[in-house]
Formats: C-alpha cells, sequence, structure tokens
C-alpha cells in the first residue's frame, strides 16, 4: 500500500518541497516495525521512527507490524531537521486508509511530534508558507506555535495543530475542525512599528557623533567610533536603530524570513517591524558570525540584515573573524560553500563598531594618563587590518564629557526629529535610484553612477587631489569620501557636491594613516 504527503524543507533562506512517499508492504517476520526512511535523511529525520510509533500509540493508533519504506523525494538533496515526522506519521495513517488522503494531498504538511502526540515548533515555517503558495497548495498545516509566522502569506489557508489527533481529524472530516488563521499583514506591519524604547534624547553633548551617526544613517554608511571607556560609544550605536528609516513591507518579509530560518522568532511573532540590531560578542567564531555549520545556519551578518551589526570593543575580536567581513561588506550577501553544501546568505547590513585608542583606554585622554608603550598602542591599533579600516565610510574619535555637560538636565534633540531628516535623505536617494536595480542608498553606488552623481567641481576636485595624496588614502577610501559628501549634500537638500561636503567627509576618515597595513 503506497501514499504520499507533501512537506517541505529549508535551504539557505529559501524552501523546497519535499514528496514523502510511504510503501507498507506484509512483513513474514515477527517482532516490532521495521522502518526504513531513504532520500538523503540526516541523523534528525531518521530519529523520526522512535517518535512517530511513540506518538501514534499514545495517540490510540498502532504502527503497522510491517515493513515501512519513506522514500524523501526528490532524493539527491540533503533532508535536515524534525519537521517531517508529522507528515509522515499521515503518511503511514493513509496507506493503512486511516485517514482520507485525498484531501491531504492538497496541503503541505509540517512539524516535529512529541510521544504524547502533541506537535512541536519547527524552522523555516516563513519561507516553508511561501513555497505552498508559489505551488498552488490549498493551504498549509503548521505547529500552532509556528502559525502567526506563516499565517502572513496571504492567498494561502494556514492551520495551526497542537496535536496529531486534531490533524487526523481535520481531514477525515469529523466534528473538531481546525479554522484556518487570517492576518491582515498590512495592518498588523504598521502598527507595530516605531517604538524604541532608546532614544537619543538621553545622550547628552557629543554633538559631532551624534551628526556622524545622522550621516551614516542617511545614507547607510558604515562608521567606527574611537574612544575611551564611559565615553557614550555603546549608548549611542544601540540608539542607531531608532533614526533609521522604517522597514518597507518588503525589507520585512525579508528579514523575518531569514530569523524564522534560524529559528529566532517568537510564538506570536508575525513580522519583524523594526530593523535589527546584532551584537556579539568578541569571543564569537568565523562560523557563528558569517553562518554556516554541520546543518547550515544563518549568522549575526544575516541575522542584520537590513539592520545594523554593532562590535564593541573590536580589536578584541579575533582576526580571523574580522577579516571576513571583507566580502560581506562589499557585496553584501555571503555565500557559505562547504564539501556537502553551498548556501547563500543576504547581509545587507550597517556595520557599527567601537574601540578603544590603546589597551588601557586612556590614550589621549585629557584628565588620565596613559599607561601603555608606543609598541603597545602600535600592536593594539594593527588588530584593525587596513583593508578592513578602508571598508568602514565614518572614522570618528569620541572623547569623554566634562562635569557640566553631563549634569545638563536638557534632553538632547530626540531621535524622532533625526530620523525626519534621515528619512528626507533617504527619499532623495530612492527617487534618485530608482532605475537602478538593487541600489537604495549612496553606500550602494557604483563607480558609474558615482560618476554621474557624486563628481565634484574641478576646483573641489583639486583640493580633494592634495587631501589624498598627503593622507596616502586608498583608492577605497577616495570611493568613501565622494559617497559621504554625496549624503551630506543629500541631508541639505543640494544637488551638486560643494567644497564643505568634501571638507566634512574628508574630516571623517580620522584613522587613515599609512602605518594601517595588513
Amino acid at each position: 500500500m503506497l501514499a504520499k504527503t507533501n512537506s517541505a524543507t529549508v535551504s539557505g533562506i529559501a524552501a523546497f518541497h519535499v514528496t514523502i512517499e510511504v510503501n507498507v508492504v506484509p512483513s513474514h517476520a515477527e517482532g516490532p516495525s521495521r522502518m526504513i526512511i531513504v532520500g538523503l535523511p540526516d541523523n534528525s529525520v531518521k530519529e523520526s521512527h522512535s517518535r512517530i510509533e511513540a506518538a501514534l500509540l499514545n495517540t490510540g493508533y498502532k504502527m503497522p507490524r510491517q515493513q515501512v519504506t519513506v522514500n524523501l523525494a526528490p532524493g539527491d538533496i540533503r533532508k535536515e531537521g524534525t519537521g517531517f515526522d508529522l507528515p509522515i506519521a499521515l503518511g503511514i495513517l493513509n496507506a493503512n486508509r486511516l485517514i482520507d488522503g485525498s484531501r491531504m494531498s492538497r496541503f503541505m504538511i509540517v512539524g516535529e511530534l512529541s510521544l504524547d502526540g502533541s506537535i512541536q515548533p519547527i524552522r523555516g515555517a516563513l519561507p516553508i508558507a511561501i513555497k505552498a503558495r508559489e505551488m498552488g497548495f490549498e493551504g498549509l498545516i503548521v505547529p500552532q506555535q509556528n502559525v502567526h509566522e506563516a499565517a502572513v502569506v496571504n492567498r494561502l489557508d494556514v492551520y495551526g495543530a497542537t496535536t496529531i489527533q486534531q490533524v487526523i481529524n481535520f481531514f477525515n472530516g469529523m466534528t473538531e475542525v481546525m479554522q484556518p488563521t487570517v492576518i491582515d499583514t498590512r495592518a498588523e506591519f504598521y502598527a507595530q512599528r516605531n517604538h524604541f524604547e532608546l532614544d537619543f534624547a538621553d545622550v547628552k553633548g557629543q554633538e559631532n557623533v551624534k551628526r556622524a551617526f545622522e550621516i551614516a544613517a542617511a545614507g547607510g554608511h558604515n562608521l567606527i567610533m574611537v574612544g575611551p571607556p564611559g565615553a557614550g560609544k555603546s549608548m549611542m550605536a544601540r540608539r542607531l536603530p531608532s533614526i533609521l528609516p522604517p522597514l518597507t513591507l518588503a525589507e520585512s518579509l525579508e528579514t523575518t524570513q531569514i530569523h524564522s530560518v534560524a529559528g529566532k522568532l517568537k510564538g506570536e511573532t508575525g513580522l519583524i517591524t523594526e530593523r535589527p540590531f546584532q551584537a556579539p560578542h568578541h569571543t564569537v567564531s568565523q562560523v557563528a558570525l558569517v553562518g554556516g555549520g554541520t546543518n547550515p545556519m544563518p549568522g549575526e551578518i544575516s541575522l542584520a540584515h537590513n539592520g545594523v551589526l554593532f562590535l564593541d570593543e573590536l580589536p578584541e575580536f579575533s582576526r580571523a573573524a574580522l577579516e571576513v567581513l571583507r566580502q560581506p561588506l562589499e557585496d553584501r550577501k555571503i555565500t557559505v560553500s562547504r564539501a556537502k553544501y553551498s548556501i547563500e546568505y543576504p547581509c545587507n547590513f550597517m556595520f557599527v563598531a567601537s574601540m578603544n585608542p590603546c589597551p588601557c583606554g586612556y590614550y589621549n585622554h585629557p584628565t588620565k594618563h596613559c599607561q601603555c608603550t608606543p609598541g603597545q598602542i602600535h600592536k593594539y591599533l594593527n588588530k584593525i587590518s587596513g583593508p578592513l579600516l578602508d571598508r568602514i565610510d565614518i572614522q570618528i574619535e569620541i572623547t569623554p564629557l566634562s562635569f557640566n555637560e553631563l549634569s545638563r538636565t536638557q534632553p538632547g534633540e530626540p531621535s524622532e526629529a533625526i530620523r525626519e531628516r534621515v528619512i528626507r535623505a533617504r527619499q532623495i536617494q530612492e527617487e534618485r535610484y530608482h532605475e537602478y536595480n538593487g541600489i537604495h542608498c549612496n553606500a550602494q553606488m557604483t563607480p558609474s553612477l558615482m560618476r554621474e552623481f557624486a563628481t565634484p567641481a574641478p576646483q573641489d576636485m583639486a583640493m580633494l587631489r592634495e587631501v589624498i595624496n598627503r593622507l596616502q588614502l586608498s583608492a577605497r577610501a577616495y570611493d568613501r569620501i565622494l559617497r559621504l559628501a554625496r549624503t551630506i549634500a543629500d541631508l541639505e537638500g543640494v544637488p551638486t557636491i560643494q567644497t564643505h561636503h568634501l571638507a566634512e567627509a574628508v574630516g571623517y576618515r580620522n584613522l587613515d594613516r599609512e602605518s594601517w597595513g595588513e
């Protein structure tokens, strides 16, 4: 007796359809049932036999005392995860004519089974729902904990199930009928936006640094802060999402998809409506940062997609982990290639970092004495390679506040006011680049777009040439200066780059020096 069910699994951030074929044949041997799973299953899939047998027994059914062969097609793609438990169990029941298979064929089904027959959540419900709609299935059955996440996909009936018995009754048309979960995606998306606990109004003084953050947000530029402990580096970095433009619905769906695959969504979470802020510890490994592993998962840089990746105390990270950031910062995607797989994850993020000026943290401090030798300072700074530093558009030094500035009771400029200026500048950029696919802000400008939109006047070019030669800046640093100048001009609302725009942009290359090399 042969039965088929439809399921899916995730590869990268996309899902692919898996047809589960269950064949039950008489066995002449006495004893427990025998299940064989083929189709490149991993260990978690192979272990489903024990979970399925216990779940069926505790629900009032028995595993057939026959040979059960399960094929996961296509057979040349590795299958991972526990989401095949429920469709395999239903396929076994269908092969024994205990469930209506004609109706079940119109649904895609995923879910992990507990030994008592309850259904546990899985990773990647959102991309699986997108795949189910794409393939024209009537509906999708997911664990109840994943239903809110999957139901954001419109034109697809999504049902949340808590037990396998509930699903069996649903397909057999019995009195206990599950109802599809309906979510008004747009209403939910716009209702939840713009709620920030942290605000730049809490930041006292540091007007030059706040200006740098505003420019970074307006153009999508990377930023690094150098200053002593307690100067407010982390405090300001954590407030950056509050001045970034709101996520579009398309960006929200893409971001939610990545977090869904990583299993980072909470039970009642539908769409992610705020830009992500990822701040991994300095002990993070290369794999945790860029993604991959035995069971491939998105890394921190992909979880920061459409948001911010903040690395506090940058020199404390391993040199190897930092160097893997070079290519993602340029390409805004990461390809993880291993012997058994090759997966591409998106990682279009703003890179923000902070560091002390020396090991003790007090080099050039106005009141505290630095205990470090010149050799120690040089070694500390050179933990950050020149090529990585080149990819950071804004390099700003931050100084500690005086007592008078700290004791001020008047709040600073709120994030809402800064955000309005940032949104206006981003709108200018969206209109400028609307004909160019994948370009949304100045930080993404290609060399051809820079020649068209970021070329200074001849007299300004002469000034810039002198600065480049004197500071011995690289060609990449030259491009960064022009991109920054373009953003500063957009904040002013002027069509052309002027001298003071270039001068301010050059001022944000504080760390460029000949001694910073590979």
